[in-house]
């Protein structure tokens, strides 16, 4: 459309030579201005084209910008949560920890107080018992005599009235005071463990003594 009227006009011009120069003027610049204004509409298009395009750019980074503060306030709030329950977790541990070592005291207190009281209502010859002499199996199968032929260890404890080492059935003296402790059965004349509590032949001596 805009080059019809540029024709337009030029055939216009052309059939009007004949007019007096100052018409002539007047119609060159106003084909001087026509087409100043339309670079000027051209050049107020591409600015405004740049403008939007700032425009929609400046409003992209706004709405990232927000997505960011919501993500910031989002993470902030997560590390505030998991800190709690971290606080709160061992909170917990330390409490079940506590409990834990209270009834380990409590179960020892209780382990020794029964161990304590079992070994005071043993007996002196209980006592003994535990704390005898160890006999070994080929002791106990052998005789006095094959017993008595043997070499004797000097670092070995000897017992009974004969002071030999410990071999065969042994009894133990009831006198929690008697210096030997323990006897050979066939030393002090038993074949069977009596019942009731027994003295050996000193202790009885020095009981009917006193």
């Amino acid at each position: 459309m805009e080059m019809a009227k540029g024709m337009y006009l030029e055939n216009y011009l052309d059939s009007i030579e004949g007019l007096p120069c100052e018409l002539q003027r007047n119609f060159s610049l106003m084909q001087d201005l026509d087409s100043r204004t339309e670079e000027k509409k051209t050049e107020i298009n591409e600015l405004a084209s740049e403008y939007m395009a700032k425009v929609r750019d400046l409003a992209s980074e706004e709405r990232v910008d927000k997505h960011i503060r919501r993500l910031d306030a989002e993470l902030a709030r997560f590390e505030n949560d998991l800190q709690q329950k971290l606080e709160s977790g061992n909170q917990e541990s330390s409490d079940e920890k506590l409990s834990k070592k209270d009834k380990n005291m409590k179960d020892k207190k209780a382990s020794h107080g029964r161990d304590k009281k079992g070994s005071d209502q043993d007996s002196p010859k209980q006592k003994r018992q535990k704390n005898g002499p160890n006999m070994s199996e080929s002791l106990l199968a052998m005789h006095p005599s094959d017993v008595l032929d043997m070499p004797v260890d000097p670092n070995e404890p000897t017992y009974c009235l004969c002071s030999q080492v410990s071999y065969g059935e042994m009894i133990g003296c009831d006198n929690s005071d008697c210096p030997i402790e323990w006897f050979h059965f066939a030393c002090v004349g038993l074949t069977t463990k009596p019942k009731g509590k027994w003295y050996c032949p000193r202790c009885t001596q020095d009981m009917r003594m006193k």
